[in-house]
């Protein structure tokens, strides 16, 4: 069982702004380096190991060697999930971005992005109300795939079925959305389709962050997938 104190040093690990700020950069799902994140996040290099020793040892990241170079990313989905959650479970935002760069960095996000590996933001909301409302999805007595959005998934949407094996991963989960403070779609069909959608070129990733757009051929091909206007 959990114990108070297991939890209390799980908290811990986020309690601290700049430990915070990396593990909300490593949502986009890439791995970055700790020279990346110390810029990211303000501090000094040496500054930053020494958080992200903290937060491999805590069991939210995990870390890899290329050369001379080391990289960490998120541990695995769940970690993105509660972040996510957490996210979702702040007041609104009380003090609006200052700025036209700012601004506009924080509508992109709001409109689109990615959390971790599936899409969120008003896109991401979209996109499971469309699937919600042709059947696809079940939201009535959890969060699963119907058998018509099984068979939507492998058809129309172009994946294959050996892809969508959920394995330790559930095919779909809904995680709340900080920005809509509504579900969208996770899990193993989530991220699926935001692989497909970004190799089909429906979507694009604004800069080196987490915001991403629709293309004219997104706008397209999500009228005509799912009536998404």
């Amino acid at each position: 069982m959990t114990s108070a104190g297991d939890l209390a040093r799980l908290a811990g690990l986020l309690a601290d702004e700049t430990r915070a700020a990396m593990c909300l950069a490593l949502l986009d799902g890439r791995a970055w380096t700790a020279g990346e994140l110390a810029t990211h996040a303000g501090v000094a290099r040496s500054t930053a190991t020494e958080h992200l020793h903290r937060l491999i040892d805590g069991g939210l990241l995990t870390e890899a060697r290329q050369g001379r170079h080391r990289y960490v990313r998120l541990a695995d989905p769940s970690v993105a999930n509660l972040l996510e959650d957490l996210s979702a479970r702040l007041p609104a935002e009380s003090n609006p971005p200052r700025g036209l760069r700012a601004a506009s960095a924080s509508a992109a996000m709001k409109r689109g992005r990615t959390c971790y590996d599936h899409l969120a933001g008003e896109l991401g909301v979209a996109i499971t109300d469309a699937m919600t409302g042709a059947g696809l999805l079940d939201q009535r007595g959890g969060f699963a795939v119907t058998p018509a959005g099984r068979a939507w998934l492998t058809g129309p949407a172009g994946l294959a079925a050996a892809v969508l094996e959920p394995g330790k991963r559930p095919l779909a989960r809904g995680c709340l959305d900080w920005t809509e403070r509504r579900l969208h779609l996770a899990g193993v069909a989530g991220a699926r389709l935001c692989e497909r959608f970004l190799a089909l070129g429906w979507i694009v990733r604004i800069g080196s962050g987490r915001a991403v757009r629709v293309t004219p051929a997104g706008r397209r091909g999500l009228h005509e997938l799912l009536g998404i206007d």
